[in-house]
């Protein structure tokens, strides 16, 4: 077992574009040849895109594009733009007339983060689509990254930046990776030791509380006088997929999907609360004959450890600490 760069996955391109000012951007997963896509969505507030296709009963066998995007619900409408680079280019679901690509998208909430009324559009995706020709994309403060933040149960004062991230591995000839955007409500862990490496800060910011300890608090609350969405903790969501070059079906790509969400149990806490949107879309662009258990067991590991790099990979932005800044009080 080796690591390997996500885009040494054969059938795939990947690209990022963003808006640094407005703080939010877009990330771009290509398959020209159409990937066989299973969904797995456990947060209580989606903003999802042509999730339907990724349902077994579903006709369409394939997809073309997902879209990785902050903007919330508005940053679906960037979906359009990988749409015109595809059609372009001849690629889609063949109607006679045209091509229709079909593009799945998810979408992080980072409103709130820079200028809100900026948010990633059909011109930005169609910028990644371009960039994604490149296939070289960036961790940390790009693409879908830019506007991700976590630790945010006490709202934005408290929280540290994120990012995007990714990490991949071959074993023989399967390769697994996984790509995040991650912008969680709750904590990060490190995948190995446990430890928390990004999240809630304490007063001082120089280390921190712990999320589900305050949800405990919480709940020790009679009076349930401490309202979270009014504590402006409602900027969340961890999107991601995961892409391998092993052959499934899509209900098997749907179940690779929800093995991998135990990447984000493993590294997130607390995950999957009403206030996120988590949302994994699994990608089958091969041909590798491999058990679909042991392909679900490395998905979840290429996730937890993405979300990870998603972390380390991040610089400090708008106004919100870093891994790199509060790391020295962690020794």
């Amino acid at each position: 077992m080796k690591e390997i760069k996500i885009t040494d996955i054969e059938n795939i391109k990947i690209g990022n574009a963003e808006n640094e000012k407005a703080g939010t951007g877009c990330t771009v997963i290509i398959c020209e040849s159409g990937a066989i896509t299973g969904l797995d969505i456990r947060g209580g507030g989606p903003a999802s895109r042509e999730s339907e296709l990724t349902k077994p009963f579903a006709s369409a066998e394939v997809i073309h594009a997902v879209l990785l995007s902050g903007g919330s619900a508005f940053g679906l409408d960037a979906a359009g733009g990988v749409m015109k680079y595809l059609e372009e280019r001849n690629i889609g679901f063949d109607v006679g007339v045209t091509k229709v690509p079909l593009v799945c998208a998810s979408c992080i909430f980072d409103l709130r983060v820079g200028d809100y009324k900026i948010r990633p559009d059909a011109k930005m995706s169609y910028k990644a689509c371009i960039n994604a020709e490149k296939n070289n994309p960036q961790m940390g403060n790009f693409g879908a990254g830019v506007g991700a933040t976590v630790g945010k149960i006490l709202g934005l004062d408290y929280a540290m930046k994120s990012g995007l991230g990714f990490y991949a591995l071959q074993i023989g000839n399967l390769k697994v990776g996984a790509i995040v955007s991650v912008n969680a409500f709750g904590d990060i862990f490190d995948y190995e030791s446990g430890k928390m490496i990004a999240g809630l800060l304490n007063i001082d910011k120089k280390g921190f509380r712990n999320s589900e300890e305050e949800l405990i608090k919480i709940a020790e609350d009679k009076n349930l006088s401490f309202d979270i969405e009014k504590n402006n903790s409602i900027t969340n969501t961890t999107i991601g997929a995961i892409i391998t070059n092993a052959k499934f079906t899509k209900s098997q790509m749907g179940k690779i999907a929800s093995m991998s969400h135990n990447g984000f149990a493993r590294t997130i806490k607390p995950v999957h609360t009403t206030l996120d949107g988590d949302s994994i879309y699994a990608m089958s662009v091969g041909n590798v004959k491999a058990n679909l258990d042991a392909v679900g067991n490395i998905a979840a590991i290429v996730m937890g450890k993405a979300i990870n790099s998603a972390i380390v990979n991040t610089k400090s932005a708008y106004g919100f600490k870093c891994y790199k800044d509060i790391k020295k009080y962690l020794l």
